[in-house]
């Protein structure tokens, strides 16, 4: 099994855990809780090295800062067929913009399921890249998210306000 590297970042809101392989970036998740750490990497060989994710964490600063909107990294997340077709579709979703889950599974050209497109954004692990957090309720209203619903009203202000052409720099180590 190959050995991942992962390293923590600060971000405005909460630490962030990125994690890569050989083949690109297997993980960015925040970190809120005491145990996120052990429960995200249990079950895997993983080793603290910041050097094979840098240009994440630049590009993540710089997302931060109000300077990027689109992410170059090179991604490989891990997941079922159904849920790499849904994590394709979250990265269609225009910076600043929303979509629901109806939306997305109409995309996919099943219309029936809202419930399952759900579950597949709900276990994305490459947070803000795979930008799960632009999806929404039927009616536009904030529905889970794993970094809380207030992280995830915080990201989509973010967005939008860079959109409108607001500075919205945060600041970040």
């Amino acid at each position: 099994m190959e050995i991942l590297s992962f390293a923590r970042m600060e971000s405005p809101w909460a630490e962030l855990l990125v994690g890569s392989g050989s083949r690109g970036l297997k993980l960015v998740h925040f970190l809120r809780r005491p145990d996120d750490l052990e429960r995200v990497l249990a079950g895997r060989p993983w080793r603290e090295d910041p050097s094979p994710n840098r240009e994440v964490m630049i590009q993540l600063r710089s997302y931060f800062r109000a300077q990027l909107k689109e992410f170059t990294c090179r991604l490989d997340p891990e997941g079922t067929p159904f849920q790499t077709r849904v994590w394709k579709l979250l990265l269609e979703i225009p910076f600043g913009e929303t979509r629901s889950y109806g939306q997305l599974a109409f995309q996919l050209g099943q219309p029936r399921a809202a419930r399952a497109v759900g579950n597949a954004v709900h276990g994305n692990p490459i947070a803000l890249l795979i930008p799960c957090h632009r999806v929404v309720g039927s009616r536009g209203e904030l529905t889970g998210y794993a970094g809380g619903l207030d992280l995830k009203a915080h990201l989509l202000e973010h967005e939008k306000s860079i959109v409108n052409g607001q500075s919205s720099m945060v600041n970040c180590s």
